[in-house]
């Protein structure tokens, strides 16, 4: 037996083509300048986010009763270009990015990941800041991190796969929330229907450079900032069920009602659809009046209160619930903005409402629970939330009680709403044959492309 038929393959193989090597190089380049433009457009985003809503709340500061005008009209402006400039643009972004990662030669037909939805998402999403929305910059940038990275491959003439999509929008997740391991995890969790070795390497990369770049120009900060929290473990024992079945059930049932409005063959999405500027402006109308009633609290992501209540700060009992039917109203309008932020917003007020149940000392490390047990029940990413409020917070120590309380919630969330939201929300970006069948089996998903090209590449 000659050494070729034991290596069991031809010598060849063994040295790459001079062609195949500079294919691997330019991927390399596209990956690397790709992910260095997410990182920059995802603090230019922030930061035009923050100036519109500052805005926004001088202008309400200025008239209380201004918003009540001034939101229904933004909202249906926005809903209006929106559908004339560029209506794969709506939503979130993260449904956008899941349904082009599963048909990736299919995606430019239907302009997701185009540089035009990119450009709409971004101003569209400030747009809506401006009029006091309840909506997140993590979705957009997870889209636009995708459609950059496209464009970027196809400059390179590198070929477009599955693993290019998951490595934007994760690089995305990772330059919005200065998280770097929540952007794998994001990856592994939401984005990746056929998770290999390439796309995670391909992933990682994208989220470093990604990071370095944000870290670079805006320097080392924690999102919501450092939380001293810490919990003995008879409190979590109470605590982590308790926030876990709570938050779960309030999640789940956000996505219900989410899916029933906007979702694919949802009970109103027909009837909402038929009028999108109407919608959009009722919708608006609901924003504002519980953003006035609340003295603006509902407005915008919900960053500040936040971070109040992590800081052990007295937060309002209703701040929960007003800020998930402020965001649901906003989501039912379908302008462009995401839910992450304004969820763990939501997530904060449940939290707040359990936190006369324990010590003083301790309502920040509830807050915190009632955040991830919230979150999970909305998105049903029980590593990603984790991972996410832990980096967010610098709380490394409330690792465990996080877990136990995020795996609760998956559970009770999944007793509320069976369908995870973003992936039922990502079949309205599909063509019909490209809807997942019900299968028999256990087996993970495999994206429609051809097996030479399911490396991630």
């Amino acid at each position: 037996m000659d050494f070729r038929e034991r290596i069991g393959k031809p010598l060849s193989s063994l040295f790459p083509s001079k062609e195949m090597r500079l294919e691997d190089w330019n991927r390399r380049f596209a990956t690397l300048f790709g992910a260095l433009m997410v990182g920059a457009l995802a603090l230019i985003f922030a930061k035009a986010g923050d100036l519109a809503h500052e805005a926004f709340l001088h202008l309400g500061s200025q008239n209380p009763y201004l918003p009540l005008v001034l939101t229904p009209a933004i909202f249906a402006i926005v809903a209006w270009l929106t559908g004339k400039i560029a209506l794969e643009a709506r939503g979130s972004g993260i449904p956008q990015v899941i349904a082009a990662s599963r048909d990736p030669y299919g995606q430019e037909e239907q302009g997701l990941m185009s540089i035009r939805a990119a450009v709409a998402k971004l101003v569209l999403t400030v747009a809506a800041l401006f009029g006091g929305a309840s909506v997140g910059r993590e979705g957009p940038t997870v889209q636009v991190g995708a459609a950059v990275m496209v464009a970027v491959h196809k400059l390179f003439r590198v070929r477009v796969t599955p693993g290019v999509l998951i490595a934007g929008g994760a690089a995305g997740v990772a330059a919005a929330f200065n998280t770097p391991l929540a952007g794998i995890a994001f990856a592994i969790e939401e984005l990746a229907v056929a998770y290999e070795q390439r796309v995670a390497v391909l992933a990682m990369g994208a989220v470093m450079i990604a990071g370095l770049t944000s870290q670079g120009i805006a320097g080392d900060y924690v999102y919501f900032g450092h939380v001293e929290a810490q919990l003995p473990l008879e409190t979590v024992l109470i605590a982590a069920p308790l926030a876990g079945i709570a938050g779960g059930i309030a999640g789940g049932l956000f996505s219900r009602m989410f899916l029933m409005l906007r979702g694919p063959n949802g009970r109103w999405t027909a009837i909402l659809r038929n009028r999108p500027v109407f919608t959009s402006m009722l919708c608006g109308l609901v924003v504002a009046v519980i953003g006035v009633a609340s003295s603006g609290a509902t407005w915008g992501t919900g960053y500040e209160p936040t971070r109040a209540m992590l800081e052990g700060a007295d937060g309002e009992m209703w701040f929960g619930p007003a800020k998930m039917i402020a965001t649901l109203a906003t989501s039912a309008s379908a302008i462009p903005g995401g839910i992450f932020a304004p969820s763990l917003a939501a997530g904060a007020g449940f939290g707040e409402l359990l936190t006369p149940l324990f010590e003083p000392e301790q309502a920040g490390a509830i807050v915190l629970l009632g955040m991830v047990g919230y979150f999970v029940g909305v998105v049903r990413a029980p590593l990603t939330a984790v991972i996410i409020l832990a980096e967010t917070t610098s709380s490394a120590s409330m690792i465990l009680p996080l877990f136990a309380t995020a795996l609760i919630a998956d559970w009770a969330g999944a007793m509320v709403c069976r369908r995870r939201l973003y992936h039922a929300l990502a079949e309205g970006f599909m063509p019909q044959d490209k809807l997942e069948k019900p299968r028999e089996t256990d087996e993970p998903d495999v994206p429609d492309v051809p097996p030479k090209d399911r490396d991630g590449r």
